[in-house]
Order: C-alpha cells, then sequence, then structure tokens
C-alpha cells in the first residue's frame, strides 16, 4: 500500500508539473510549432588566459637592480625578487647586522649577526632558499665523500610559488618576497626565552605583521642588501626598558640583511693553531682518523702581494677604513695613528701600506650600511653595551673576512656611563643581554675598563695637580690603545688575556726603559693602567705600540708561505716570554673560572701580586686626598662620590689578582719537543700563594682594612634629581659596600673548583696543602681580634665566612676534602669565641656559636 501510494503521489507531481506555464519558452517560440523548436546553437570555446609576464606582474613598481634584481611596488611597498636560471643551484652568503636597535633587547646599531651560506632551488613551480650546513670537511679524495649528506639536515627557510617565469633570453623567474622579507625567515631576531631569565625581565613582544616592514633597498653588481624593520608588539609589558625604549609595547628592531655574491678568487684558507688566537670558523674533518680532526679555519683577510718575490710589497688590495664623519673632530688624529699603527705589524708579515685610512667626506653618497666600505663609526647611546666594538664578516667556506666595522660610543670618553653603572642611574645593559641568553662572547667591554681606569687616572692627576696637558695626553694614550685594540678584532685577532706579563714592576715605573714601549705583550689584553704610586717616575699610563704578540700573530696569520714548515717556524717561537697567549677562554676574572692566575683582567706586570699590593697603597694614599681635591665652591659632592667609588672598584680589582694565584696552574700549551716548552701543568709556587693570602689576609681581611678617612663619609652624597631616589636610601651602606668586596673574594677563594684543585695539584707540584691555606684563611680573618672587640665590618666578615663553611660542610658539588675542612673549621671557630668584649662583640660571638652549633647538628 505504502509504495502503492508513493507512486500515485509522484505521478500527481509529475503531471502538476507538466501542468505550469512555459513562460519563457513559449514568448520565445511563440510563431513556432512546440514540435518544431530547434536546440540553441553552442557557445564558442573560451580562450584560455594568457599567463601573466614578469613585467605585467611589475607594472606599477620601481626596479632595483643589482645581484638580485628587486622590484618594490609604489602603492603598497610590496617588494618581489627576480631568480635567474645561472642563480639557481649557486652558493651565496647571507649576512646580517643591526641597524638600530634596542639593548635592553640585546640589539645595538652595528652588531653582527653573523653570516651563513644558502643556495637556491627550484622545486616544480616553487623556489627554494635553502641554509646550508658548513660545519664539516670531506676529504674529496676519500670515497667517504660520497656520503656527505648522511644524516645532515640543511634548513629550508623558504619555498615561494613561482608567480611568471619569463624565457626571453635567460629563464627568470618572479617570486612574491613578504615571506622572505617580513617574517624572521632569514634568521631569528627575538631571542628565545632563557631559563634563568627573572619574569620581569625586559622582552619583546610577538611579530607584528601589520607593522613590520621593508625600509630601504640597496643593490649592488655583488650584493643585495634589505633594511627591515621589525616591530614587536604587545599590550601590557612588566617591564618598560631604559632610557632608550620609547614604549614597550611596540619595539622596532631594524636589521638589513645583505644576499653577497660567493668571492670566487684564489683565497687560500689558514687552519688555526692553539699557540696564537684568531677568531676562526669551526669545521669538523669527518675524513681524519687524527685525535684532533679539526679542521678551524682563521678569519683573515685575502692580502695578495702587487710583487710576490719582494721581501716586503703593497698588496694589490690593502685594508681601507675609512673615519666616519660622525666622529667628533679633536678624535680624528689619534684614532687615524691607532690604525695605521697595524702597519707595523703587517710588514712583519711582507706587506707595505696594508692599511689605509680615510675620512668620510660630509658630502658622501654612502654610509656605513654599505659593506664595501669598512667604517669607524661613532654613536652616544642611552645605554651603551660597549666602549668598543669590532667585529667583521667572513665566507663561512673559507673564513675570508669580507668586511668589518668597528662601533665606539662617545659617552665611554665622558663620565656619564661609569657613573650611571656605579650608581644604578641606568641598566647595565651587558648583564641584561646575559639574563636574554644571548651570546655576549665577541662583544669587547674593554672600552667599559679602559673608563674606569682613566677616571681613576684622572683622579691621580688631580690629586697630584697634574696640568691639562697632561690629561689629555693620558686620554689621547687611552683613546689610541683602544682603537688599536678594536682595530686587531677585525684583523682576525682575539682577546690575550696573558699579555700583560713582560715587564717588570720596576721596568713599568721607569719612565725612561718604558717610553715608547708597549707596556704588554699585546694591546688585545684588558690591562690595568699603569700610574706610578711615585708620581715622579711616572711614563706612559697606556700602550702607544703594538705590542711584540700582536706583530708575531698577524705574521702567522698573513705571511704569504708555500710550505707548512714556514708556519711551523714562526709557530715554534710561541715559548718566547713576549709571545704567551691565553684568550677569554682562559682568563680568571670571574669566581672559580679557569686555572691559570696569569690570564686576567685588569692586571699588569710580570709580578702581580706586587703590582697589585701597590695599587692598593696608592688607592690608600688617594682616599686622604678626595676631601680637598674635589671641593670645588658652587658643586654638589656628586663627583666625590664618584671618585671614591673609582677608587674602591681599582681596590677591589687588585684583590681579584691576588685571589687568583692561591690554587691557581700556570698552563703551557707547547707541542711536544718545541724548545722552551714547559710542562703543560705547572703549580703556583707555594712562596707565591703564601705571598697572596698574606696580602689578602692584610688589605682585603684584616681589621683596619679599606682604609678610610671617617671624615670623608659624611660626604659621599648624590646630587638630587627630582623623585629619583636611586632605588633606596641616598647614603653610602659603607658595610654593605665592604662586605660585598669582601664576599665576591670569598667566593672564588672558597669556590669547589678552587678547593679540589688545590687538593689535586698536590699531585703534580703544589705544595701548599687545603688545610695549611684554609687555616692561614680562618687566622686572617679571627685571629686578630680574638681576644678583644670586634669592628662592625669584621662581624659582618665573619659571619658571612662561617655561613659559607655551613654551605660547604653540606654540599654535593664538593669533594669530601673539603666538607671534612669545613667541619674542622667550623668546630675551630666556635672554640674560639670567647665572652669577653663589649655588649655588640658578646652577640656577635653568640651569633656565631648558634650558627655552627645548629650546622653542626644538621650534619649527624
Amino acid at each position: 500500500m505504502k509504495n502503492k501510494y508513493f507512486v500515485s503521489l509522484m505521478w500527481l507531481f509529475a503531471i502538476g508539473l507538466m501542468a505550469l506555464p512555459q513562460v519563457g519558452l513559449s514568448q520565445k517560440n511563440k510563431s513556432k510549432s512546440p514540435v518544431q523548436a530547434t536546440t540553441p546553437a553552442p557557445s564558442p570555446a573560451k580562450e584560455p588566459d594568457k599567463p601573466k609576464t614578469i613585467a605585467d606582474l611589475t607594472k606599477g613598481s620601481k626596479g632595483i637592480p643589482g645581484l638580485f634584481q628587486l622590484y618594490q611596488d609604489t602603492a603598497t611597498g610590496a617588494v618581489r625578487m627576480v631568480i635567474t636560471e645561472s642563480q639557481l643551484n649557486k652558493e651565496f652568503i647571507l649576512f646580517s647586522h643591526v641597524m638600530n636597535g634596542v639593548v635592553d633587547a640585546g640589539f645595538f646599531k652595528g652588531a653582527y649577526r653573523g653570516s651563513t651560506i644558502f643556495t637556491i632551488r627550484k622545486y616544480f613551480d616553487k623556489i627554494e632558499f635553502v641554509e646550508e650546513n658548513t660545519g664539516m670537511y670531506f676529504d674529496p679524495a676519500n670515497a667517504l665523500s660520497k656520503s656527505a649528506d648522511a644524516n645532515v639536515s640543511r634548513s629550508v627557510m623558504l619555498s615561494e610559488k613561482i608567480e611568471a617565469a619569463d624565457s626571453g633570453g635567460e629563464k627568470k623567474y618572479l617570486i612574491k618576497c613578504d615571506a622572505l622579507f617580513l617574517k624572521e625567515t632569514l634568521g631569528q631576531v627575538k631571542p628565545a626565552k632563557f631559563p634563568t631569565a627573572p619574569p620581569t625581565a625586559f622582552s619583546l613582544g610577538s611579530l607584528d605583521k601589520d607593522k613590520t616592514k621593508v625600509v630601504a633597498i640597496k643593490n649592488y653588481p655583488e650584493n643585495s642588501d634589505v633594511l627591515i624593520e621589525y616591530v614587536y608588539s604587545q599590550d601590557a609589558p612588566l617591564n618598560g626598558g631604559s632610557g632608550g625604549v620609547t614604549d614597550a609595547r611596540n619595539i622596532s628592531i631594524q636589521v638589513a640583511n645583505s644576499f653577497i655574491r660567493m668571492p670566487q678568487n684564489d683565497y687560500q684558507p689558514r687552519f688555526d693553531d692553539p699557540r696564537v688566537g684568531f677568531f676562526t670558523t669551526s669545521l669538523n674533518d669527518m675524513t681524519s682518523t687524527s685525535a684532533t680532526p679539526y679542521r678551524d679555519m682563521i678569519n683573515r683577510w685575502h692580502l695578495k702581494k702587487k710583487d710576490a718575490n719582494a721581501a716586503l710589497s703593497e698588496p694589490e688590495q690593502p685594508i681601507v677604513w675609512w673615519i666616519e664623519n660622525t666622529t667628533p673632530a679633536e678624535f680624528r688624529e689619534a684614532i687615524k695613528d691607532g690604525v695605521l699603527q697595524w702597519n707595523v705589524a703587517f710588514e712583519k708579515a711582507g706587506f707595505k701600506n696594508a692599511v689605509v685610512v680615510n675620512v668620510q667626506p660630509d658630502n658622501a653618497d654612502w654610509d656605513a650600511g654599505d659593506i664595501r666600505y669598512n667604517v669607524l663609526r661613532w654613536t652616544s647611546s642611552p645605554n651603551p653595551p660597549f666602549g668598543g666594538y669590532g667585529p667583521s664578516f667572513v665566507n663561512p667556506r673559507t673564513g675570508q673576512i669580507l668586511g668589518a666595522d668597528i662601533m665606539l660610543e662617545f659617552v665611554y670618553h665622558t663620565n656619564r656611563v661609569k657613573y650611571d653603572k656605579l650608581f644604578h642611574l641606568a641598566n647595565s645593559a651587558y648583564q641584561e643581554m646575559n639574563v636574554l641568553g644571548i651570546d655576549a662572547v665577541r662583544l669587547c667591554t674593554y672600552g667599559e675598563l679602559m673608563q674606569e681606569n682613566t677616571l681613576f687616572g684622572q683622579a691621580a692627576l688631580m690629586a697630584d695637580g697634574a696640568s691639562d696637558l697632561e690629561m689629555t695626553g693620558m686620554k689621547k694614550e687611552a683613546l689610541m690603545e683602544l682603537i688599536m685594540h678594536e682595530v686587531g678584532h677585525t684583523m682576525g685577532l682575539n682577546h690575550n688575556m696573558k699579555a700583560s706579563q713582560i715587564f717588570t714592576p720596576d721596568q713599568l715605573n721607569d719612565k725612561d726603559f718604558i717610553k715608547g714601549k708597549a707596556l704588554v705583550g699585546s694591546v688585545m689584553d684588558y690591562t690595568a693602567i699603569n700610574v706610578t704610586r711615585d708620581r715622579s717616575k711616572q711614563g706612559q699610563y697606556y700602550s702607544p705600540a703594538l705590542g711584540p704578540y700582536d706583530q708575531w700573530a698577524i705574521e702567522f696569520g698573513y705571511k704569504p708561505v708555500k710550505t707548512t714548515d714556514e708556519l711551523s717556524a714562526i709557530l715554534v717561537r710561541s715559548t718566547q716570554p713576549e709571545l704567551i697567549f691565553g684568550n677569554d677562554a682562559d682568563d680568571m676574572r670571574s669566581a672559580g673560572k679557569a686555572i691559570d692566575p696569569r690570564v686576567n683582567t685588569g692586571d699588569l706586570s710580570n709580578d702581580q701580586i706586587r703590582y697589585s699590593t701597590d695599587r692598593f697603597e696608592l688607592v690608600n694614599d688617594l682616599m686622604k686626598k678626595l676631601r680637598t681635591q674635589y671641593a670645588t665652591p658652587g658643586q654638589s659632592y656628586q663627583e666625590m662620590r664618584q671618585a671614591f667609588f673609582i677608587l674602591n672598584s681599582q681596590y677591589d680589582q687588585a684583590a681579584t689578582v691576588i685571589s687568583r694565584f692561591i690554587g691557581g696552574v700556570y698552563v703551557d700549551r707547547a707541542m711536544i719537543g718545541q724548545p722552551g716548552g714547559t710542562k703543560p701543568f705547572t703549580p703556583v709556587s707555594y712562596a707565591d700563594q703564601k705571598r697572596a693570602i698574606n696580602a689578602l689576609n692584610k688589605y682585603i681581611f684584616s681589621p683596619d682594612a679599606y682604609k678610610v678617612p671617617n671624615d670623608l663619609f659624611n660626604y659621599l652624597a648624590l646630587q638630587r634629581r627630582g623623585f629619583n631616589f636611586f632605588g633606596g636610601p641616598e647614603d653610602p651602606k659603607m658595610h654593605e659596600r665592604v662586605i660585598s668586596s669582601q664576599r665576591s673574594v670569598l667566593n672564588h677563594l672558597l669556590h669547589q673548583n678552587t678547593l679540589q684543585r688545590i687538593v689535586d695539584s698536590q699531585l703534580y707540584g703544589n705544595t701548599y696543602s687545603l688545610g695549611e691555606y684554609m687555616t692561614d684563611l680562618t687566622n686572617g680573618i679571627f685571629a686578630a681580634d680574638q681576644a678583644g672587640n670586634v669592628n662592625t665590618f669584621r662581624q659582618n666578615l665573619q659571619v658571612e665566612y662561617v655561613k659559607m663553611l655551613i654551605g660547604i660542610s653540606g654540599n654535593k658539588d664538593y669533594m669530601n676534602t673539603s666538607k671534612s675542612m669545613a667541619v674542622y673549621l667550623m668546630k675551630d671557630i666556635k672554640a674560639r669565641q670567647g665572652v669577653l668584649g663589649d655588649i655588640g662583640t658578646k652577640a656577635h660571638h653568640e651569633h656565631l656559636r648558634t650558627l655552627i652549633t645548629n650546622a653542626l647538628e644538621e650534619i649527624k
């Protein structure tokens, strides 16, 4: 029934449809019988759309010819790029550097972000930009080279669909560049969040695609440069940043990306040697059977003699430096002299006039962003991360330096930056970058140390009543040494923190002997300023010339050679005392870091214990003169306070230098059988370790350490600035300052690495035992006032020391021998606490007894 009912309905529905009026059809064919109606003629076939050409798609754009043909839309600013058939499967260099930014986020004008190799490939209807892995080498003659790509992941940075392809002549492909330039495709800009960064650390927001833009395009035959402004936005930042940040909700970082043609020349790589310090391009030889399969190439310029047979010849193409027209006029002569000093070193390598210096005309039609120009540049930043910075960029395939700049901060030649950092009026950019996890290895901070050195020299000169001419001369020496140092970096040299060893304190204090000489073996060191306690003996404050190591290093790096034996003849001289070398990896500037006390910052002479002891005494002498020296009527006491803290900083640096000799081990990297070589490890002598602990006990830990005239404390006042209270009460807080300095020294003296090394080095020559050392240290901190009143500075020190011993006793990172000594000394200290003295001393003794008793209970 249901089926029949359904069929009946369907018939009714069909009849109804046929009964509907056929209006359109009947009107169209009303003169014709329905039987005679004709079928409409078919429409003509639609012709396929003609493919758009490159010319069609770039009609409203400005063409920018160069290495890569670029087009920018004149209405929207959108950028397109043309890739030619000959550019496919070819290697190019990508180099990026910061044109402008904010130091708070680790971006500052002139910062180099390195260089990489990329290849452009065509995959069907797409163009790919692929970053190549350049960290491995396969000997082409070895069969293993056939599997060179095994387990190696290349990075496909971009895959963009081809918009148009033209075949007239060489085939060309057009692609859009938004994904290439307006994202972080060419390199990560925003740093990854560092795990230890506090929540309130300055940070960038998210990349804002609507605000990010291409600012400028400059095209040249050998390179194409695109300046991009990346804008990072966030609604409610926790940290507003320093004075250089207008609004932390929107931060702009301008990065210049350069696409560079791979150099085609006869440059020959030169390989690294641990006895001399160059920046390197690291490479592992995957076909080597050596225990050290390193094929690291030093970074150096491509210098080639005009006359290959001449012992001394001009290069075919010299290294040309331009002094930017932003440079203060009064600095230009010293800068030029500092740069040209490197010609002395290049003559040792066989090159005459290898370095040339010009001044950029005020009407120059180029700027320092053009990589064809090596420029000495100046800025005056609100929160500078350096005083001088000398980066270079290289061909990752060979290590050839392709370009360099030197950035100099004007404010490091004034009082302001050091003042800000001493009194917390500005953030420490260097610390901010470390918090963010940004690599600061190549960030040279010698300018900051030099500024402090110069302010210390200024205090000494003022106390001596020196003339303005002598003050100006000292500052010129400082600037010239800084320039030589930074230019050295651009020649490929890294730091040599061991170079301060070549002269005795007496020689440095002999102005006739030292005249015209470098104070150290290398201007690549971070040294103390040479200020004599006997002002009548004062000679040079800084080095006016390159050191012997500098000349030797350039000879190794640049002298044309035909055989490895010729290089070996240069390197075999590394054991000469004046050629001693140790870089940042070897220096002991941080507590527990490294082992060789000769590799340090802020030191001078081959007897650093004596030189630093003289610095203690010089500071104490100068402290007595501060009240009269800086008492200028009508001015605040701020300059006096600054001078006071500069003197204290020099005092602290001397203590740091001396402390590194305790448990120290001298390192020699001479090769086996090399003439003049010694054992790789030689512990510091017993006599020198005893000299070091005695000096620290006298000048750092004794009851009368830090000799500051009592009548000075009342005058160490800051100049008020509106409602800025500098983070707390404005008094000088002397107890905190002194215990901070003492704690810094103790952090190294009691570091697990130091204590372990004292024990380990007894196996190969150290005779200053852990027991004797820690007993000497404990006596220096407790013995002098054991039977009488303990002043408040010593109370702070003694409590701090006991707390450190307690920490050692329960710390798994310390050897058991160190823990045993800590327990033994705590019991000894507890037994020393008497019942004599004033009420403050009695309370102090009871405090120590309680701390130790509770700690010993925990150990049980």
